[in-house]
């Protein structure tokens, strides 16, 4: 007996059965990413190409992903990828999903050593799945690139990153808040460490707070500068005269950050805002 069942039906069927959980377009975007990933097929070959049909097995497998979407599990981790700054990233329970605004603080990046001749020493703390120091070996021919994470699995993760992307990044198991004295010196630190106060939990999507690694989100709320402070410091050791520090922060902490920056020293501090005219990315400089 044919069990094939048309896409654009089962398109219908996908939406109505997420809307309780998402909203329709929402919805509609996990239909079709799904359907890129699995099937390498785009809206305009569906809309062109209407009696496309899926068989009873490529069914099940729709089936048990709509399963794991209404209970909230983020669909990076159910297609196992993402996509961060036009490149490709394997992403899992060891790792932060990459955010948009992360982009934006690679991008500053990017932009600010487009001018600068020789090689350029960058350390990324912190790297999780690898995508700010992946973008920026990608995108900055004359960078030699450097990751530090405290967790073992992440830097497999940024790992297998790096190969996708076929880029040369050394990566390096450190906890950071162990640590005096990185050893070497860079013209950049970039760090986008664990900022989320557990003041701030109510404020975090269930499927983040549910699945995401808390290693990698929560500080406590009496100490919530605490990776800052201490990158700060070893930043003051560990960067070249005229080095750059850039940080992605908390939407709620921006004074606090430049204050602190401030007490240390570092001059040329600039506060940006994301895409969502939030408080959310600072850099500066260490002076001669």
């Amino acid at each position: 007996m044919k069990t094939d069942r048309s896409i654009k039906d089962y398109r219908t069927y996908f939406i109505d059965e997420l809307t309780p959980f998402y909203d329709a377009g929402e919805s509609e975007s996990f239909f079709y990413l799904i359907l890129e990933d699995r099937h390498q097929l785009k809206r305009i070959d569906l809309a062109l190409s209407p009696q496309l049909t899926l068989s009873e097995n490529e069914i099940q497998v729709w089936n048990s992903i709509l399963e794991q979407l209404k209970k909230e599990i983020p669909i990076q981790y159910i297609l196992g990828t993402t996509s961060f700054y036009g490149l490709d990233f394997e992403v899992n329970e060891n790792v932060l999903i990459p955010r948009p605004e992360t982009e934006e603080l690679a991008e500053w990046i990017i932009s600010k050593t487009k001018n600068i001749s020789g090689t350029i020493k960058i350390l990324d703390i912190g790297t999780g799945s690898g995508c700010i120091a992946i973008s920026l070996a990608k995108n900055i021919p004359n960078a030699e690139v450097f990751a530090i994470d405290v967790s073992e699995k992440a830097l497999a993760t940024a790992e297998k990153n790096a190969q996708r992307n076929e880029v040369k990044v050394t990566f390096i198991q450190m906890d950071i808040l162990a640590t005096e004295n990185l050893n070497q010196q860079f013209d950049i630190i970039v760090s986008n460490p664990p900022y989320v106060r557990n003041l701030e939990k109510e404020e975090i999507k269930k499927n983040v707070l549910d699945n995401e690694p808390h290693l990698a989100l929560f500080v406590e709320d009496n100490d919530a500068l605490l990776f800052y402070r201490k990158i700060s410091d070893l930043a003051k050791k560990n960067l070249l005269d005229n080095g750059q520090l850039y940080f992605e922060i908390n939407q709620y902490l921006g004074k606090e950050m430049m204050d602190l920056l401030q007490n240390l020293n570092f001059k040329n501090m600039e506060l940006r805002k994301d895409i969502y005219g939030n408080d959310r990315m600072i850099g500066c400089e260490l002076p001669q």
